[in-house]
């Protein structure tokens, strides 16, 4: 007996990594697109798929103790790749990895360099904000880090943190952090300056 599209998309979605972020695009090779988007919508009624939002979706991890959702960041994991995104960190968990605040952010966000939006894994949200070029920096010595944590932390507490930074920070990072001056804004390049350049 044939096996219908839903069988074969999920077929297919038990297939790949955990996290995969499934589109009828990806599912082309299996229907045509109206049978792809019909299955698709069935697998979600009945729970076989998640929907992330609209026209993503990613299969639910089978364990002994039932069937959770897939880890938020192998999903946004999948979304960088696929999309060709830039995803990074927010600055608030880039401050408290940096050991700039103790407050333990309670959302799971995410900067992108797509468009923002929010996905629905099970009961946990996800924001995916869209974030200029300057604030999506993934530099090689970490600078790009203390930059989204100096912008979440704002103009006032820039200057404090850097002072504080300067001490912990390898001096590959801070020199970093001084080259990039000329892609952030006036008031975190002046910080920065005033920091880790004035004081030697």
């Amino acid at each position: 007996m044939q096996a219908t599209v839903a069988e074969r998309i999920l077929e297919y979605a038990q297939g790949q990594p955990e996290g995969t972020v499934l589109g009828a695009k990806e599912l082309l090779h299996l229907a045509a697109r109206p049978a792809v988007d019909q299955a698709l919508r069935r697998l979600a009624g009945k729970n076989e798929l998640l929907k992330l939002y609209r026209g993503a979706y990613v299969r639910p991890v089978e364990t002994k103790f039932g069937r959770r959702a897939p880890e938020p960041a192998k999903v946004v994991e999948s979304i960088r790749r696929t999309q060709a995104e830039t995803v990074v960190p927010h600055g608030a968990s880039e401050a408290h990895a940096l050991g700039l605040t103790t407050q333990v952010p309670t959302r799971i966000v995410y900067l992108t360099s797509g468009k923002s939006r929010t996905l629905m894994l099970g009961a946990q949200v996800i924001k995916m904000k869209h974030a200029p070029r300057w604030m999506l920096m993934a530099s090689p010595g970490g600078a790009g880090r203390v930059v989204r944590a100096l912008e979440w932390l704002g103009e006032r507490r820039a200057s404090a943190a850097l002072m504080s930074l300067k001490q912990t920070l390898p001096l590959s990072q801070v020199q970093e952090l001084v080259m990039v001056r000329p892609a952030l804004p006036r008031w975190l390049a002046k910080s920065i300056g005033e920091a880790l350049v004035a004081h030697g």
